[in-house]
């Protein structure tokens, strides 16, 4: 089983006289007898090699750990390898299995779980999606060839399609293009609208109407957080399952209310090859629509 990627903390200036202190500082979640535990167990390092817990604190330095979470829980959905190549794995990510590790997700984390069924610890996720989304993600495999496709996603040389099952919305003609300006809202995790120059615009089209739901297809062609789970909330027809918009809610027990929002297909033209890509999902919304 390969050795997965770690975290990184830089050294800043300070007082601290060990850095196990200022772990437990840096870190107050974590209890100073975990953090030093782990660094008896040699799970933290200066890069080079394993630190105890009396190593002397020296700033300008970086300290690496690997995340670790008592007793995780298990998410019962299984992601799909879409295309693995030397340079590009392409996964079809399950409803509620973050992307990557934070908080209460280490092992439950599509990178890990990519990084341990294929052996390779130099996987990393050229983008994101939310945890109650489902759908595309494109991981570089190797880190020679990952600035090339790092940039294609940094100059939004990327298209991505979207779908979403919604409230109908019989007044609007369609394809619509809604347009606003987004920052951020209360509590600090959600988005809203607000006066001002637009900085988020989307296009949307009906590909299905269904008695109570609509399926939609969504193309953002800008790329701001939350955007289209905000359009469409602002439209009338917040997304089926969204616990965010328009109102922040629980979210159901059990894993029984999956957010309707799929990432369908990203297009774009290789950097090193030349040639045009296309991924698609082939998720189904069976017994959703109506």
């Amino acid at each position: 089983m390969p050795d997965l990627p770690k975290s990184r903390v830089a050294l800043p200036p300070g007082p601290w006289p060990t850095v196990l202190a200022f772990l437990a500082e840096r870190f107050p979640a974590i209890p100073l007898t975990e953090w030093s535990q782990r660094m008896a167990r040699g799970l933290v390092d200066d890069g080079e090699a394993p630190l105890d817990p009396q190593a002397p604190y020296r700033a300008g330095g970086a300290v690496y750990y690997r995340r670790e979470v008592p007793a995780e829980a298990p998410i019962p959905f299984e992601e799909t390898i879409v295309h693995a190549d030397d340079d590009l794995v392409v996964a079809d990510k399950p409803h509620f299995l973050p992307v990557m590790p934070a908080g209460a997700y280490v092992e439950e984390t599509l990178s890990v779980r990519l990084a341990r069924r294929l052996g390779n610890p130099d996987l990393v996720a050229l983008h994101r999606l939310d945890r109650a989304t489902a759908g595309l993600v494109v991981f570089s495999a190797r880190p020679s060839s990952r600035d090339a496709y790092t940039r294609l996603f940094r100059e939004r040389r990327i298209g991505k399609v979207y779908e979403a099952l919604a409230p109908p919305l019989p007044g609007l003609s369609f394809p619509y293009v809604h347009e606003s300006r987004l920052e951020k809202g209360e509590p600090f995790f959600r988005m809203q609208e607000v006066a001002g120059e637009p900085n988020a615009r989307t296009t949307i089209d009906v590909i299905e109407r269904g008695d109570t739901l609509w399926r939609y297809r969504l193309q953002p062609v800008t790329g701001r957080k939350h955007q289209l789970r905000v359009h469409m909330a602002a439209l009338g027809a917040p997304i089926a399952g969204d616990v965010f918009y328009p109102e922040l809610r629980e979210e159901a027990p059990g894993f029984a209310e999956p957010m309707c929002l799929l990432a369908r297909e990203l297009f774009f033209i290789d950097p090193l090859s030349g040639e045009e890509r296309v991924f698609r999902s082939d998720r189904i919304w069976a017994g959703l629509l109506n």
